[in-house]
């Protein structure tokens, strides 16, 4: 396998020009969740010019291409990519901003589909050097309900080849570039919203025994429904329920008459996850009824939790540390974000981690999902370079 290992990083480096600009394209030119059109087009450009075959127009905008090794029916391999970006109005102003007003890939979504096409051009290149066959899946719609991977799986993604594993790969700006972090088993929560709304009788501020103060009923709410997290979930179960909006028509001397709250829910338990959203009702709607309002609460289920098979996550470590050394392989710990990837790895055993993206040397250290977020490109040679290793040692027949 050195030879392989020589043979990717090789490739690599040979087309780590033309991944930085298909890179700062995609970022040029971001699409928001299932409107990801030019992008398709886009990518189905460069699988054309590789020589891949695909099908495109899967859950609207997503594409699905095969690389044939020999003896292709043996095994297959998916490596997934998304490619939707988030309605955030870029504060960057390198050369490759994002020419859509309000619209940007602050979450890296344009590195991943750079990095997938980059590792596709190298399968492509030494499909005679594996045996089996590798699928590729450019996802749409991962930022956005219901998540493009569960209706890409409900159009039979997994299906015709069926993968045996799947590898997604995702920035990480909390890591250096050049590393990847990875973490066996449960790693990222279940996502869910709330919603509530709190009804009472609206009216002047200044006569409030004449009312039923939603905004009071809504603040004890708040504040009683933080005693599932510190009275109800055990140490063993991470829980977060947090409440990012409280909305009403209120005025400084006007109270009205409902409150709305909006709230998300993150766990990594399907029964505890289950019972959460039943506290919340029990609670919010008997602290409303015991202040003399009443409470409606729709709680809308999000992405299940992401948990990475343990066996095929331990291999996939010893293949990183052949590839990049053992000082660029980190452990990671449970993260409270979510991602839509944990469909396909209810379905096939999946290996979600993270590709360090950071750099303080050139400033380059924003969070995700922020306005100033963007990523040192030498990690692209990496990232490219690690999914075409993956899904070759997973193919390998002596491995």
């Amino acid at each position: 396998m050195n030879s392989l290992i020589d043979s990717i990083k090789s490739l690599a480096s040979a087309y780590m020009q033309e991944v930085t600009d298909i890179r700062r394209h995609l970022h040029r030119h971001p699409e928001l969740s299932f409107k990801e059109f030019e992008t398709a087009k886009f990518i189905a450009g460069k699988l054309k010019e590789y020589g891949i075959p695909y099908e495109d127009k899967i859950a609207t905008t997503g594409i699905v291409a095969l690389i044939k090794g020999k003896n292709p029916e043996s095994k297959v391999v998916a490596l997934r990519a998304d490619m939707d970006a988030l309605p955030i109005k870029e504060k960057n102003t390198v050369e490759y901003c994002s020419i859509y007003e309000g619209v940007m890939h602050a979450c890296g979504h344009d590195a991943h589909m750079a990095c997938l096409l980059g590792a596709a051009k190298i399968l492509q290149e030494i499909r005679d050097s594996f045996y089996g066959m590798v699928k590729l899946i450019f996802q749409p719609s991962e930022e956005y309900y219901p998540g493009g991977a569960r209706v890409m799986i409900e159009e039979g993604v997994l299906e015709n080849p069926k993968p045996d594993a799947i590898f997604g790969q995702h920035v990480f700006p909390e890591l250096d570039a050049g590393k990847i972090g990875m973490k066996s088993g449960k790693f990222m929560a279940s996502t869910d919203e709330v919603y509530i709304t709190v009804k009472g009788k609206g009216g002047h501020a200044a006569i409030p025994d004449k009312v039923i103060d939603p905004v009071l009923i809504a603040s004890h709410i708040v504040v009683a429904l933080q005693q599932i997290v510190s009275r109800k979930s055990s140490p063993l179960m991470p829980t977060v329920l947090s409440f990012g909006k409280i909305s009403s028509e209120g005025k400084t001397n006007i109270i009205p008459d409902e409150v709305r709250l909006e709230g998300i829910i993150r766990t990594f338990d399907e029964n505890w996850r289950k019972e959460i959203t039943e506290q919340i009702t029990k609670i919010a709607c008997g602290m409303a009824e015991s202040m003399g309002g009443s409470c409606e609460v729709t709680i809308e289920q999000g992405y299940p939790a992401v948990v990475n098979n343990a066996q095929l996550t331990n291999k996939a470590w010893d293949f990183a540390v052949e590839y990049l050394g053992s000082e660029n392989v980190h452990e990671l710990d449970m993260r409270m974000t979510a991602e839509d990837f944990s469909y396909f790895a209810q379905k096939v055993p999946g290996c979600f981690y993270r590709l360090g993206t950071r750099n303080e040397k050139k400033g380059i250290s924003s969070n995700l999902h922020s306005s100033t977020f963007d990523l040192d490109e030498s990690s692209l040679e990496t990232g490219m370079g690690i999914l075409a290793w993956f899904a070759v040692c997973e193919l390998a027949v002596d491995r």
